[in-house]
């Protein structure tokens, strides 16, 4: 099994490093001309838009580019243009964003770069109302899908056999449920209540476990940075606090105004402690919004950074392209192996704050 995972492993990073270093090719020699047709630009390569490609979302899902043959899954682009109305249509009728389709194109510059936008008669652009299946909302579908699929088949399990010893997918994921249940839930909250809010711990869990696992595979339907989506994180984050605020005992609240153990003259006639307090009941979500989408984006872009390196030196010397590589190449690998325990890590830290949040809001008053 050990031999095996680390086959596995291998496998991924080398369909990692194709996949990126197909996206860009150095050029040959720094004394060298490129070939160059006559009207011909050659474009250079940018390590930025490099970057920000991958881990921003799309209209479609980009598989690999080699030179100038590009390999996408096209996406449904659904618009509503107050001009025109409706209109449903698959996202590769852009020709991967270099053509427009029925007065409809995606922005290469401005603030609405990367969006479609509507030209107008009058040479303006207007944007029209998007609920397309973006590459991030597709990666959404298929991680809801397969959480479906793997919970609803252990619990089959579970009413099938209940006394049964665990078997197949039930046994690999029992102790990650009870390990959520019984390390985390029952001693942040209390034994008495934590049963209530366990579903939703289990479901945080798992869904920031798999989709952090599923971004940092090299093909579809890897590949896509859900958590490192501030929008993800933001509802998650978000979740947490309305459970925590609408599950709130009176005791909460008045430790939130009238701290006890804190100088009256520091709540009185400047109520300075209570301000700290009702602020941090909204500093807490927005923490746990930054920590998982910086920590999950940061990754991604430092492996794509030691890729960059690649094709940076190789447009000034083809040979230090290839001396870089070996170094880039490693570090990279490296930085997955970093990136495969941060993806448990803050699965791990955003549900135990979660249900330290829940646990704090439901303290009773002692006597």
């Amino acid at each position: 099994m050990r031999h095996f995972c680390k086959q596995l492993v291998f496998v991924l990073i080398v369909l990692f490093a194709v996949q990126s270093l197909s996206a860009n090719e150095p050029v040959s020699n720094k004394n060298e001309e490129p070939e160059q047709k006559e009207g011909q630009k050659v474009e250079k390569f940018n390590p930025g838009e490099f970057i920000f490609d991958h881990i921003s979302d799309g209209y479609s899902w980009h598989i690999l580019t080699f030179r100038d043959f590009e390999l996408a899954i096209p996406l449904p682009v659904i618009l509503h243009s107050s001009h025109s109305g409706w209109h449903l249509f698959m996202s590769s009728k852009f020709h991967h964003g270099h053509s427009s389709y029925l007065g409809f194109e995606i922005a290469k510059e401005g603030s609405n770069k990367g969006l479609i936008v509507e030209k107008l008669e009058n040479d303006t652009f207007e944007t029209p109302f998007d609920i397309s299946i973006s590459k991030n909302v597709l990666a959404l579908l298929i991680s809801m899908t397969l959480l479906l699929w793997i919970f609803l088949s252990i619990a089959k399990n579970y009413k099938q056999k209940p006394n049964s010893a665990p078997s197949g997918m039930q046994s690999l994921f029992e102790p990650i449920i009870l390990f959520v249940r019984d390390d985390i839930a029952r001693p942040s909250i209390g034994e008495h209540k934590y049963e209530k809010y366990t579903p939703y711990l289990l479901t945080v869990f798992f869904f920031i476990l798999f989709n952090n696992l599923l971004g940092l595979l090299p093909i579809f339907p890897g590949g896509a940075n859900l958590t490192g989506n501030i929008a993800i994180t933001m509802v998650l984050a978000l979740c947490s606090f309305i459970i925590t605020t609408f599950s709130a005992k009176k005791q909460y609240w008045i430790h939130m105004v009238n701290t006890p153990g804190v100088p009256w003259w520091l709540k009185l006639p400047i109520p300075l402690i209570p301000v700290i307090e009702i602020m941090g009941m909204f500093i807490k979500p927005f923490v746990l919004m930054v920590r998982l989408f910086a920590n999950m984006l940061a990754g991604h872009i430092i492996a794509l950074g030691f890729f960059s390196l690649i094709f940076i030196f190789g447009a000034m010397n083809v040979y230090a392209g290839y001396s870089i590589s070996i170094f880039s190449i490693i570090f990279a690998i490296f930085m997955m192996m970093v990136e495969l325990l941060v993806a448990f890590i803050q699965a791990y830290v955003f549900t135990l704050l979660s249900a330290i949040y829940f646990g704090m809001a439901m303290e009773e008053e002692h006597h």
